[in-house]
């Protein structure tokens, strides 16, 4: 996906075209761009296919447009900051087909720019403790770890980072893509989510790997990626949690919420501080809709359906584990989690 990325293109686009091989193609899929960078792939790429959409639609509806008129039997949604390296296709295909239950999978994600180390966006593949938090293998909050191969056996997951994703079309066409009104961040998490209740498999293939730049839309410290975080980590919560669960985590996830503001108020970060309650705002607004969106989701679940599993999440909060308990890395709360689980 691309939007006024010329600079990116012209970095990374090469290592994709070249390690592209066999039946697999390259498309580039742009959302309105105002810049050169089309013209940059017609005059480098010819050879190439071009989505031309009208307007900026963000990551999550931008794909679905897009994708709507690829046909193919495996998707691979690619940044435009992203390096792949020679034979990233053919282990991840390798178990799709040796495993029709598996729907998404991810390559490890490293750094472009210190390539021994993970990157923050998908690592090793990701998991969400039990109030929505995010963290992977290789990464809890801002702690990232070096590769060691620590992380390079093959691994269920809970999500998969939309950097380097790829997923079985079918399963894609089903569940009708990302959620559209996501805009960006938190999608493919949501996505995932939908995928497990299906009663497929998300997966992390370390043995493709790709290099991630990061922060070429939205730097980490933009208000605007705080908004959608912060927006959509609620949206995604109460479109997938189990009746049970609801109340009781949107209590807890919501004040707790308001202590990251107040932090970031502190740390002198206003604009982040309003963006917290400009998202939390605007999920109470999106209410009505996401009741409706919450309906289609229970109508999609499977009895096979995978999110309650242990592992699916870190069964205790993540915040209390990595703040006061000292756990930094993804086998501390392994560990933690093996020791609840026996």
């Amino acid at each position: 996906m691309n939007w006024n990325g010329r600079s990116m293109l012209e970095r990374y686009l090469p290592s994709v075209v070249r390690n592209t091989t066999g039946d697999a193609c390259v498309v580039i899929a742009d959302n309105g761009s105002t810049d050169d960078s089309l013209e940059f792939v017609e005059r480098n790429y010819p050879e190439l296919r071009i989505i031309r959409l009208d307007k900026n639609y963000g990551f999550a509806e931008g794909y679905n447009r897009a994708l709507a008129q690829v046909e193919a039997d495996y998707y691979v949604l690619l940044n435009d900051d992203v390096e792949v390296t020679p034979g990233w296709i053919e282990p991840i295909v390798k178990l799709f087909e040796a495993d029709r239950q598996v729907a998404v999978c991810q390559p490890k994600l490293l750094m472009d720019t210190q390539r021994d180390t993970f990157e923050y966006a998908g690592a090793s593949g990701g998991f969400i403790d039990s109030y929505g938090y995010p963290y992977c293998r290789g990464r809890v909050f801002d702690t990232v770890e070096k590769d060691h191969g620590q992380y390079d056996d093959l691994c269920e997951v809970m999500w998969a980072t939309g950097a380097a994703m790829f997923v079985r079309a079918s399963v894609w066409r089903d569940l009708g893509g990302l959620d559209g009104d996501f805009f960006a961040h938190m999608e493919e998490i949501d996505f995932c989510w939908r995928v497990r209740n299906r009663g497929y498999k998300v997966m992390s293939c370390p043995q493709s790997v790709a290099y991630h730049l990061g922060g070429g839309t939205l730097p980490k410290s933009s208000p605007r990626k705080t908004y959608l975080n912060f927006r959509n980590n609620l949206s995604m919560l109460y479109k997938n949690l189990p009746k049970r669960r609801l109340l009781r985590v949107l209590a807890m996830r919501i004040p707790l919420d308001w202590v990251a503001a107040l932090k970031f108020l502190a740390d002198g970060n206003p604009k982040d501080f309003s963006a917290v309650g400009r998202a939390h705002m605007d999920f109470f607004k999106l209410l009505p809709q996401l009741r409706g969106k919450r309906k289609v989701v229970s109508g999609q679940l499977s009895s096979t359906g995978r999110i309650g599993e242990n592992g699916s999440r870190h069964s205790k909060m993540l915040l209390v584990d990595y703040y006061l308990r000292g756990k930094k890395y993804f086998s501390e709360l392994q560990k933690s989690d093996n020791h609840i689980n026996e």
